[in-house]
């Protein structure tokens, strides 16, 4: 789509470099992107061809261009971040939000607890996550809390106010699940200890909680304290047992962030996988309704950037299946790994957003077909038919003045058009443009054939016209003996009147049901195939008929000529050198004689 004068005097300006370009409409910015050429990424937009449709909307609304000048690609990018969190154009992929995101906060009070929270205040202590999902969430929570005796209560627990002995122990202590530091019962140290082990489980490193549990389980044991060390053992068994629920990968894999992305038209979807310590910690599956046809590549840098700043990643590497564009993320390095390790664990991310596809895929067509169960229903309601109509035909008349008359007849199976059972039909008995006796034609050859090939019949018919047209659509049912076992109906053009046999009067549809929608697009998609083969017709004959004309020229050379160049003005406007290419001299200047013939008639 070309640029209007204003718009190329404001590309002609733009420079060739990197930058970030906005455009605006009457209301305000409805697009946000970045070039490493400002100048070509920009002109891209109004000189290729070959734009979907979104992007020739997009184009076609454009009013006014605006650009920043950056360094680098990396600081358009997070510059383009920025401005569609900042103003969500229409046409840009709008970024998720991650501030619902739970956390597990450890305190950093004396004595400090551990609480889930959504709310991330970073003067209140040390936060875990994001997690994906509260379960998630809670499933190490409950871990943590059967593993370690920590306080749960809000008290401010300073050395004064235990030795003023300003608390009392609550019903925590008497359950065994806290030790009572608010009496001074517990000592600092030790539950210390216990808040540096609970920082290497939420990290992902279970080896030295995993030690600890097992050093205190041979001491007790070596003490003839059974119970105590029995007691370790379970602490040490649901340790294993969380553990053996994590996805194990490579233990000399860790600090790693894998993202995989598969979509289709409309879709993008994206997996993230961090893996700390030879285990996987976190998964997390999105889905992103894409806005301009947007690849891959530029979908999944944008959710990289998104997915890392709200699930708090700080990892040195990035394992993704396509490759990225530069990112403002120092010392990070992007790879595409192909065998090994990381490959595998790239291959566990391709496997959840393929199964994220298909599920959404699925749940599309599942829904697709409900809704044509529905309308089936409306339809078999509306028109008070015995069975579902599973299976409609619809009928249409075309002729011009009378001549070149046909009809056609389109199918649709399951509320939905089935184009391989689309039929044309050459009008063979009837002369003049008599629209009655061509419906009784078409659908008595139609059914009779249905019968005799041992066809199913549709459910319903839809002759496109009034009470003419369907009475001679039930005339042809009659003879043919189906009366009865088809239902018909006849849709009247000029105020969409529904008509059924032995009814003088039409049958009232609400102009918002589902039923007349369907009737409406079987009539439009008739009308059209009946025009459009009408016209090839019509215009053949034409041509065949002038070119025919032409003595010494045979039908197989007008044929010829036609199909090559597919008008006769095409074929007019042929050099002789041309002509002589394609029928030989003797023909050439038969044509070349005719038509100079016929531009001195015009003339005279």
């Amino acid at each position: 789509m070309a640029a209007s004068e204003h718009l190329q005097d404001q590309i002609r300006q733009l420079p060739h470099r990197p930058g970030v370009y906005k455009y605006f409409d009457d209301e305000g910015i409805i697009y946000v992107g970045k070039a490493v050429d400002l100048r070509k990424r920009v002109s891209s937009y109004f000189t290729k061809q070959d734009h979907n449709k979104k992007t020739q909307q997009l184009v076609k609304n454009i009013k006014r261009i605006e650009f920043t000048i950056v360094d680098s690609e990396s600081d358009a990018f997070l510059l383009e971040n920025n401005l569609i969190k900042q103003h969500q154009p229409k046409y840009n992929i709008l970024l998720k939000d991650g501030k619902t995101y739970p956390y597990l906060l450890l305190t950093n009070e004396r004595f400090p607890r551990l609480i889930p929270t959504r709310n991330k205040r970073p003067d209140e202590g040390y936060y875990f996550g994001p997690y994906a999902n509260g379960s998630s969430l809670h499933v190490v929570l409950e871990l943590i809390r059967a593993l370690y005796p920590l306080r749960t209560c809000t008290y401010n627990l300073s050395a004064q106010n235990v030795e003023a002995h300003k608390f009392k122990v609550c019903l925590e202590y008497h359950l065994g699940n806290c030790k009572g530091p608010c009496e001074g019962l517990q000592d600092e140290e030790t539950y210390n200890q216990y808040v540096q082990q609970i920082r290497q489980i939420l990290n992902g490193n279970l080896s030295i909680p995993k030690q600890y549990f097992r050093e205190k389980m041979t001491q007790a044991a070596q003490e003839l304290q059974y119970e105590l060390a029995h007691q370790y053992k379970q602490k040490l068994d649901r340790l294993d047992a969380f553990q053996a629920k994590s996805t194990i990968v490579n233990p000399s894999l860790s600090n790693i962030d894998v993202f995989g992305i598969a979509s289709n038209e409309k879709l993008a979807f994206i997996n993230y996988l961090k893996v700390m310590n030879g285990s996987i910690i976190l998964t997390q599956s999105i889905e992103v309704h894409k806005k301009l046809d947007e690849p891959d590549e530029e979908v999944l840098a944008a959710m990289v950037m998104q997915m890392r700043t709200e699930f708090d990643s700080q990892s040195k590497e990035i394992l993704t299946n396509v490759p990225l564009p530069t990112l403002p993320l120092p010392g990070v390095t992007i790879t595409q790994p192909q065998i090994g390790d990381k490959r595998k664990l790239l291959e566990l991310s391709i496997k959840n957003v393929l199964y994220l596809r298909k599920e959404k895929e699925s749940m599309n067509e599942r829904s697709k077909d409900l809704n044509e169960v529905r309308i089936m229903e409306t339809i078999k309601k509306d028109l008070r038919l015995t069975e579902l109509p599973k299976h409609i035909e619809c009928f249409d008349n075309s002729n011009f003045q009378g001549d070149n008359p046909v009809a056609a007849m389109v199918c649709f199976r399951n509320a939905k058009a089935s184009k391989k059972d689309y039929r044309h039909y050459h009008i063979k008995t009837v002369v003049g443009p008599n629209d009655f006796d061509s419906m009784y034609e078409v659908v008595s050859r139609r059914y009779r054939r249905l019968v005799d090939e041992g066809a199913s019949l549709p459910q319903l018919v839809i002759v496109d016209g009034g009470k003419g047209q369907l009475s001679m659509a039930v005339k042809a049912l009659k003879d043919l003996d189906l009366w009865g076992q088809i239902a018909v109906i006849g849709i009247a053009k000029r105020l969409e009147e529904i008509y059924v046999p032995n009814d003088p009067l039409p049958l009232y549809i609400d102009k918002k049901s589902e039923s007349l929608r369907l009737f409406q697009r079987m009539r439009d998609e008739v009308h059209r195939f009946g025009i459009t083969f009408h016209r090839s017709r019509r215009d053949a004959a034409t041509l065949k008929t002038e070119l025919t004309d032409v003595k010494g020229l045979g039908p197989i050379t007008a044929d010829k000529l036609l199909s090559k160049f597919k008008s006769v003005k095409k074929i007019r406007e042929l050099s002789e050198t041309e002509l002589i290419e394609e029928v030989g001299k003797a023909k050439a200047r038969v044509i070349i004689n005719y038509f100079a013939q016929q531009e001195q008639e015009a003339t005279d």
